[in-house]
């Protein structure tokens, strides 16, 4: 598709490459010349230096002939006069980043439908929403809900002793009463989708899919349900600290919040009545204690540098807080501190990334299936989807056994009339299900690509 990226920061940059991964022909357009002259020199893109809002650069970016627009610069009211702009102009569908809480908050639903936005996203509300799963289910690593909200994927690191070390995966099953699916293991470098002869091991991460009440009950068995966190403290009062703060006193959790701007914490204290809001540097190892640090039961870090998120998370580890969670954007940064012994991490430009990715790919889909969730696991090396099933599909009611799957694809998971089955050979697909495939090394459009 021909797809347009206003503004190329961090979060644009992230998006450009996560585009042009997929096959996409892109064109980049921001203000900032040498944005785009380093851009154009790493991606296999079209650069365009200008405002986002302005029609003849637009034109000059060929908005017209452009199948998706995302405006993503840091203001959100270039981003929806971008969109507005571009649709009236002719791009098929437009996409804007809109950040702030006052948008979201209220009126959304009316901004989008004078402007004509297909959708729009908000990294940080999406970011504080991961957080808020994983602090549901602290044993976690990582959570993932579809669109069903009955079935969830989580991640989880088999430490030394862990109960499914050294055992095959048909032998878990088999052990215990949970009905759960392992649906994806990575070691070390490698990714692997696994049958019932794989063999775990201590160090493995590993995907486990099931309704809730089963992760719950497979975690009671294993002996190691931790329980919900309940009094949580959250370095840095950015947006996503916000967002988060707000979903967390809504459920009646205890927040504190440090952040040594003054004026942001007036401001979250007018915003969050319930929150505690402390006007400090959480870098001061001495105002962690004093707050109660070592009480915890979770503790976030979500400042604007990822070393800073990394070393103060490593710090709360080290003074046993049960759940440490870091916003790390930089790859590179991950494996290092997971040598630090950090376990759980957010990226809001990889969230936006795969928003964005999921609804292209539901544009190209044919009439039998639609993407209707998409997210990446095991450190991005495989794909879990969820597909609408719908009617005229040439795999339905047909047993999976009989199917011909490609390499490395699974059927991990089927939702019908709100109940969740945990497949296996003898089941089949129906029209109006919602079904979850995953797949390594390999890129799915539609669900008939799982066949031969």
């Amino acid at each position: 598709m021909n797809i347009i990226v206003i503004g190329c920061g961090k979060i644009g940059t992230t998006l450009v490459a996560s585009l042009v991964a997929e096959g996409h022909d892109v064109v980049a357009l921001d203000r900032d010349p040498d944005v785009i002259s380093e851009i154009t020199n790493i991606y296999d893109v079209m650069g365009v230096c200008g405002n986002g809002a302005d029609s003849d650069i637009l034109a000059e970016a060929g908005v017209a002939d452009a199948e998706m627009v995302a405006a993503v610069t840091g203001s959100d009211e270039l981003n929806m006069l971008a969109c507005f702009l571009a649709k009236r102009m002719g791009a098929g569908n437009t996409i804007a980043r809109i950040r702030n809480p006052e948008y979201n908050d209220r009126g959304l639903s009316f901004v989008k439908q004078q402007l004509d936005l297909s959708m729009s996203i908000n990294p940080e509300r999406l970011a504080a929403k991961e957080l808020y799963n994983i602090l549901r289910l602290p044993s976690a690593v990582k959570i993932e809900t579809f669109s069903v909200r009955n079935f969830e994927m989580i991640e989880l690191w088999l430490r030394e002793g862990s109960a499914f070390a050294n055992k095959k995966l048909s032998d878990l099953r088999m052990e215990y009463s949970a009905k759960f699916l392992i649906c994806a293991v990575q070691r070390g470098d490698e990714a692997y989708i696994p049958d019932g002869n794989f063999v775990l091991k201590s160090g493995d991460k590993i995907g486990l899919t099931a309704a809730p009440s089963e992760i719950i009950k497979l975690f009671r068995e294993m002996g190691i349900q931790k329980s919900r966190a309940r009094n949580i403290m959250i370095l840095g009062g950015s947006r996503t600290a916000y967002y988060l703060a707000k979903m967390l006193t809504a459920t009646g959790n205890s927040v504190t919040i440090i952040e040594k701007d003054k004026a942001l914490c007036e401001e979250l204290c007018e915003s969050l009545p319930k929150a505690v809001v402390i006007n400090g540097d959480g870098a001061q190892q001495e105002l962690l204690l004093e707050e109660g640090l070592r009480s915890l039961d979770a503790f976030v870090a979500l400042t604007g540098m990822d070393e800073e998120n990394i070393l103060l998370s490593s710090y709360a580890s080290s003074q046993n807080v049960p759940k440490v969670i870091a916003k790390v954007n930089r790859d590179e940064l991950i494996p290092l501190a997971e040598h630090w012994g950090l376990e759980s991490f957010v990226s809001p430009r990889k969230l936006i990334a795969d928003v964005i990715i999921q609804y292209a790919r539901a544009l190209k889909n044919s009439e039998g299936s639609s993407v209707e969730t998409l997210y990446k696991l095991m450190d991005g090396k495989v794909e879990a989807l969820e597909f609408s099933v719908k009617s005229g599909l040439s795999i339905l009611q047909k047993p999976f056994r009989e199917l011909n799957l490609k390499p490395n694809i699974l059927i991990a998971g089927i939702v019908r009339d709100r109940k969740t089955i945990i497949p296996s050979g003898e089941d089949m697909l129906m029209a109006g299900d919602k079904v979850i495939v995953l797949a390594a090394k390999r890129r799915l459009d539609d669900l008939s690509d799982i066949l031969r």
